[in-house]
């Protein structure tokens, strides 16, 4: 998460569970970016000089329900939890959102 704070904000803490196609932050670009936030730190020895790297983070954007509804694309829905209020991508897995982008591209273009 240290390494992609420059790209953006975030939405979850790091210790946060996530799922697959959940927004987990916004992008500095318009695009949509696709990464696993749950992939860990490869470890060497100089564990020491890391140990603190949580501290460095930027503390998460929290998104009321009114401002995740203004947040959310077309193509995202917002999960209302009592827990948590949560955005994500209302087809789940990646590949799948791709090939609906196509069919929809190519609906599109036939019209």
């Amino acid at each position: 998460m240290i390494n992609l704070q420059e790209r953006g904000m975030f939405f979850v803490e790091p210790t946060s569970e996530v799922y697959q196609g959940q927004v987990v932050g916004e992008n500095s670009r318009a695009d949509d970016m696709e990464i696993n936030i749950t992939k860990e730190k490869k470890l060497t020895n100089m564990r020491a000089a890391s140990a603190d790297s949580f501290e460095g983070l930027t503390p998460p954007a929290k998104l009321t329900l009114e401002e995740s509804l203004e947040f959310a694309n077309e193509d995202e829905c917002v999960e209302v939890t009592p827990e948590a209020i949560r955005i994500r991508k209302v087809i789940l897995d990646s590949s799948e959102r791709m090939k609906a982008s196509r069919r929809k591209k190519q609906a599109d273009a036939a019209v």
